[in-house]
């Protein structure tokens, strides 16, 4: 499992060819997620990655911690992922799309 700095994000989320995904709860992704992000809360992950083998998986959480467990756990099924390291809680790059009204 490959990890990305909360920094290196924005080249990943303009890139447009890798899945980014929101572990965090539904709540959490609409008051401010990155940019093309697409949530799927921990509790739903595992029926939600069909036909994703070939892509490269980008998580993030909070903090970090459950993106990189989240991570092991798919490269042990043969997936490849990257996780944030420090999660949204580090970012603070241009692609955060934050939301006021929930």
């Amino acid at each position: 499992m490959d990890t990305i700095s909360a920094k290196e994000l924005d080249w990943y989320a303009q890139d447009g060819t890798f899945l980014i995904v929101d572990l965090r709860p539904r709540q959490d992704y609409a008051r401010g997620h990155i940019r093309g992000a697409v949530n799927v809360p921990y509790g739903r992950f595992g029926t939600q990655l069909q036909d994703r083998e070939k892509d490269t998986i980008i998580l993030y959480c909070e903090r970090g911690a459950l993106s990189m467990a989240v991570a092991r756990d798919l490269e042990r099924q043969g997936y490849r992922t990257k996780s944030v390291v420090g999660g949204i809680h580090a970012y603070r790059g241009k692609n955060l799309v934050r939301s006021r009204n929930i």
